[in-house]
């Protein structure tokens, strides 16, 4: 079986073939794999706009993504609640999709991780700017102590969204040991 990255990058462009001029956020951009992701997807033609509040991500970012064309991309060193007011000077009312890999930076010290309350806002703002049909994709780790915190949180904020107005999955594995990712899937009517 595929894991909860696998299943959201599937997903993920399964929806840039729909939306191949979409605008896509990065909401943790971390190291860039999500970002290369998109903009190397064969119908892809679109923007991505990629945040994270770690100056060392944006760097190795930047050399993952050193090779692609510049235009399809922009990173901005700040956190993704903060999205609304970059997209907003640049002139960007909607957004196809977003895809969050919560946690923290791989290969670095835990300190600094993905936050419940900031992670909330972002999707929140992030929502009301999906089209109809636009998804956002959440990979939440919870088998660190704030991952399951932000995991229980965020679980229970969208149980509370409105049916008549967004479609929401989730994905785990409920017989693995270790905590296994758990993708949410956000789709918007």
């Amino acid at each position: 079986m595929k894991n909860a990255l696998q299943n959201s990058h599937d997903a993920l462009a399964e929806l840039i073939e729909t939306f191949p001029e979409g605008i896509y956020i990065d909401a943790t951009v971390g190291k860039g794999k999500d970002t290369r992701f998109i903009i190397t997807q064969p119908f892809f033609k679109g923007k991505v706009y990629g945040f994270d509040i770690q100056r060392q991500a944006i760097e190795l970012a930047q050399e993952t993504l050193a090779d692609l064309p510049r235009e399809a991309f922009y990173l901005f060193n700040t956190g993704h609640e903060r999205f609304d007011q970059v997209l907003s000077h640049k002139r960007v009312p909607q957004i196809h999709g977003a895809i969050f890999n919560l946690g923290y930076l791989p290969g670095t010290p835990h300190q600094v991780t993905t936050q419940a309350h900031s992670t909330i806002q972002a999707v929140e703002k992030i929502a009301k700017r999906l089209i109809a049909g636009g998804k956002i994709f959440i990979v939440v780790y919870s088998g660190h102590p704030e991952g399951a915190i932000e995991k229980e949180q965020l679980l229970k904020y969208l149980s509370t969204w409105p049916q008549e107005v967004f479609s929401i999955s989730r994905l785990d594995f409920i017989n693995q040991i270790n905590h296994p990712p758990l993708l949410i899937t956000i789709e918007k009517k």
